[in-house]
């Protein structure tokens, strides 16, 4: 699933990103990578997806958001 798509207030893995090659060498450096546990804390009316990741919050627009795909973690995760 997208991670424009997912429910607040849970855990994903990221497991892949499709974005070009500028963004995704951002979203790398905030480290948002492959295999990266990602909590969605909120969703604002923009569009924009609020994550915390590795102890920082960083808020992602809708079309950044899109090209990630993330899978949810079951508890013992």
């Amino acid at each position: 699933m997208k991670l424009n798509e997912t429910p607040i207030e849970k855990d994903f893995r990221v497991a892949d990103v499709r974005e070009e090659e500028k963004i995704l060498r951002r979203l790398e450096a905030l480290g948002i990578l492959e295999g990266t546990r990602v909590r969605v804390l909120n969703r604002k009316r923009n569009g924009a997806t609020i994550i915390k990741v590795r102890g920082s919050r960083w808020a992602l627009g809708n079309d950044i958001a899109q090209g990630i795909e993330v899978e949810e973690l079951t508890d013992e995760e």
